[in-house]
């Protein structure tokens, strides 16, 4: 028996990757580093989102910001220093990737590193409405 789910309509053709991004999704479940992600917008300009991510601690070197496919990824890896004798070690080297997925045409403007923020900036340039007459071939 064949699962049903919201895109097994045949009014839904092709959005069979959006599934497997929802189900990707519903997997994550570490809330590390933190996040916030805010809607930056001017007047007459695109709507600009910006991702902030907590990453006291991390240097510039530590971080890695990419785009793979169609998702935006941050991972962050600290070095564990071994020439030091801790009393009390509470705050561990720790490594973390977080993973959004992108809209189609959205692209990233930018990151910043500053005071144990990582700001990325991304933008969607607003699309051209495109419609095109399909011709019909008649065939007796």
């Amino acid at each position: 028996m064949s699962r049903m789910t919201p895109f097994s309509s045949p009014l839904l053709l092709g959005f069979d990757s959006m599934e497997k991004t929802l189900e990707r999704l519903a997997k994550t479940g570490d809330g590390y580093p933190p996040y916030n992600i805010e809607k930056l917008q001017s007047d007459g300009e695109a709507v600009r989102l910006r991702i902030t991510l907590a990453v006291a601690g991390f240097a510039e070197s530590d971080l890695d910001v990419s785009t793979e496919e169609n998702q935006l990824v941050i991972r962050g890896r600290q070095k564990d220093e071994e020439e030091r004798d801790y009393l009390h070690r509470g705050i561990a080297a720790r490594q973390f990737q977080r993973c959004f997925v992108l809209a189609d045409g959205m692209r990233v403007v930018g990151a910043e590193l500053r005071n144990g923020l990582l700001a990325i900036d991304l933008d969607r340039p607003e699309p051209q409405r495109l419609v095109r007459k399909i011709n019909i071939s008649v065939k007796d």
